[in-house]
């Protein structure tokens, strides 16, 4: 099946399609990502069956999925979603990024792998996956719930990482190998090329691009053209400066990532992607030597497992010490407990530039299909291992210092919330804790949360996950101190959902009529308002002279 030729390559491509659709349909119904369909096709395509062997050609066309794949992300990327969670998930994403790749290296030499193969394991490792992590998320419809969102998050920032590993890839790769001199010359020279490129991007995103697609809004193909030919070029600039062609696929989505057409842009490239990203995960498994498969499964089970553990140890440390609930960084920590599509691609390029051999890869790919098929399970009975875990008491270790398990949790009843610590805010909070009420404030900034004596959170009450995880719907009062119309606006609403009695802040007298028709129990209106409000009725009822406004 190693022909060449034309029809040669259509068969091979033939069969990667076939197998990726019945390996797909299988783990649908499994409720597995297809990533891990697509690795386990091509290993019973390959090493297991041997009815392909992967030629050049096929090499290339796989080259095409991971090219979109990274302009894809790069589409994606969200810089806004990563303020959202703020330090949380940078700490999360970066710890994981240092700790596991420590851990990583030190599993890797103690099995018997040389310090090269070891450091490309451990950062492989390291890695988690964007598309697993939305794909679970989506499944349980908790996207945007607090977990979700950071789980998102720390896997934006470890996108972010990428960017910088494939820079030191290319400059290592131009070095040819790992020696000091050429590395460090290489490396120097990557680096270069991606200040250089990075700098013209962010030109381009700012003065070119959005003349380009406000002209071409008009036609939904045009712009899907003209984000196809901003990818290539990127490409070719990114190969001009000695960088890869995935590098440049990244910066080219990065860079069309805050136009308004970004949403549209991404429905279209999908399907294109999807045949192309498909065909690289398959000859991904197609390229592993059988011979590597059988000395490569206890080397995967103990990364996977140290996978598994380590990286949701590691974010539940991290977002406890955050301020959020331990159940919020369990939750986040196992939705991105697996190996990502950029590790794969990551040893990829150790292979094709000698870096590294094929057990790596096999045990890569083996590690990979074991923790994507693992957290996407485990996430799925989340709720029911975090409660089995706090029984058990494992789960203490990873709070801060002095800070008290339960009053991390979120299981209230009968309680308040009280939103927006201004002065208002925090007089009301310190004033219903006084006279016994069991009171959780939540406000946007953690520092306006510091010092109260009640239960707080920091997060963002415009996201209907974050109060029901709070326990809006058992609430005994909603009060909001804030002065933002639209919030208090949507707060209202969800409260007349729920059936929970909310008292307002109101900005204005404009404002009660909109907000009475979401039975607002209360108002708290400012002094000058009220007198204008009381006076108005007493004159309407002809009890004070003057006419009624």
């Amino acid at each position: 099946m190693a022909d060449m030729g034309e029809s040669g390559l259509v068969l091979n491509l033939g069969w990667m399609v076939i197998g990726a659709a019945c390996l797909g349909v299988l783990a649908r119904r499994a409720r597995l990502p297809s990533i891990a369909a697509y690795l386990v096709a091509g290993l019973v395509l390959g090493p297991v069956t041997g009815a392909m062997v992967l030629t050049p050609a096929i090499g290339e066309i796989s080259e095409m999925g991971v090219v979109f794949l990274l302009f894809l992300v790069g589409l994606e990327l969200s810089l806004d979603r990563i303020r959202e969670v703020g330090k949380v998930a940078v700490a999360a994403g970066l710890a994981q990024v240092v700790l596991i790749t420590a851990g990583g290296y030190g599993l890797g030499r103690a099995m018997g792998f040389t310090p090269t193969e070891s450091l490309f394991l451990a950062v492989a490792l390291s890695i988690g996956s964007t598309v697993v992590v939305v794909k679970v998320l989506s499944d349980k419809d908790e996207l945007d719930s607090l977990h979700g969102r950071i789980a998102v998050g720390y896997s934006l920032v470890q996108d972010i990482v990428v960017l910088v590993i494939l820079t030191v890839l290319a400059g290592l790769a131009r070095g040819r190998g790992l020696d000091a001199g050429s590395a460090g010359v290489g490396l120097a020279k990557a680096l270069a090329g991606m200040v250089l490129l990075l700098g013209g991007v962010l030109a381009a995103s700012r003065f070119a691009l959005p003349r380009i697609f406000a002209w071409a809004s008009g036609s939904q193909p045009t712009i899907f053209i003209w984000s196809l030919c901003w990818c290539f070029l990127m490409v070719a600039a990114a190969h001009a400066c000695g960088l890869s062609a995935e590098l440049g696929a990244f910066l080219a989505g990065l860079s069309l990532a805050q136009l308004p057409h970004t949403h549209d842009l991404q429905h279209r490239i999908k399907p294109l992607m999807s045949l192309f990203v498909a065909v690289f995960f398959v000859s991904l498994g197609v390229g592993i030597a059988p011979g590597e498969i059988g000395g490569s499964w206890m080397p995967a089970v103990v990364l996977s497992a140290f996978v598994l553990l380590g990286k949701t140890a590691i974010t539940l440390a991290a977002v406890a010490r955050g301020g959020h609930g331990e159940r919020t960084g369990f939750l986040a920590g196992v939705a991105g407990a697996q190996i990502g599509e950029f590790s794969f691609l990551f040893v990829a390029m150790g292979v094709s530039a000698g870096m590294v051999g094929g057990r790596v890869a096999a045990v890569v790919a083996l590690s990979g299909i074991a923790t994507i098929a693992a957290s996407s399970y485990l996430f799925l009975c989340g709720d029911a291992l975090h409660r089995i875990c706090r029984r058990l008491g494992s789960l203490r270790i990873f709070h801060a210092p002095g800070q008290d398990a339960d009053a991390l949790e979120p299981s209230l009843c009968g309680h308040v919330i009280v939103i927006g610590m201004n002065t208002l805010g925090r007089r009301i909070a310190e004033e219903l804790h006084r006279r016994g009420e069991t009171v959780l404030v939540i406000d946007t900034d953690p520092g306006k949360l510091r010092g109260l004596p009640c239960r707080t959170l920091h997060g963002n009450i415009e996201y209907r996950a974050v109060l029901e995880e709070q326990g809006l719907a058992d609430a005994k009062l909603v009060v909001s101190a804030m002065q933002i119309e639209d919030t208090n606006d949507l707060l209202a609403y969800r409260c007349k959902e729920v059936g929970v009695p909310c008292c307002i802040h109101a900005v204005d007298l404009s404002v009660m009529e909109n907000l009475l028709s979401h039975d607002v129990a209360y108002f708290m209106l400012p002094k000058v308002d009220v007198i204008k409000y009381q006076s108005a009725i007493l004159r309407g009822q002809g009890l004070l002279g003057g006419r009624a406004p």
